[in-house]
């Protein structure tokens, strides 16, 4: 008779992408931070520098193995952010092409990028005592 191998069992409990998600929030607190004091040069939202475009990237790799754990709240949350401020942003484009939208762009990006420091500190400090975004 043949030796085969156990089967895998489909409830082990998987590791939680902790490091993935950290790297998340680091990225996105760093390009916030420097969006918002870049908005004196007409920068857009924080989230569509390089740093942002690879934290969500990251965010959604990472997202796969989440499944089912505590992060995978926290990596929804990230990216619902990065999307909701490339939304933001296109409409503060869209006021600043008229000389009067001006400053009304220029107000849509600050509120953005203080929106985007106060998800990434709200999520982080869940993040730090290891629970889930509540409503994710």
């Amino acid at each position: 008779m043949a030796d085969y191998p156990a089967p895998v069992s489909t409830t082990a409990q998987t590791r939680p992408p902790v490091t993935a998600t950290l790297v998340v929030y680091i990225l996105f607190a760093i390009a916030a931070v420097v969006g918002l004091a870049g908005h004196g040069l007409l920068v857009g939202a924080p989230l569509l520098t390089l740093l942002g475009v690879v934290g969500v990237i990251v965010a959604y790799i990472s997202r796969a193995d989440a499944r089912g754990t505590w992060t995978e709240s926290h990596l929804t949350w990230l990216i619902r952010t990065f999307w909701w401020s490339f939304l933001w942003n296109v409409l503060g484009w869209l006021a600043a092409i008229t000389v009067i939208g001006l400053p009304v762009a220029w107000v849509i990006w600050v509120a953005t990028s203080l929106w985007v420091i106060y998800r990434v500190v709200r999520g982080y400090l869940l993040f730090h005592d290891s629970k889930p975004v509540p409503g994710m």
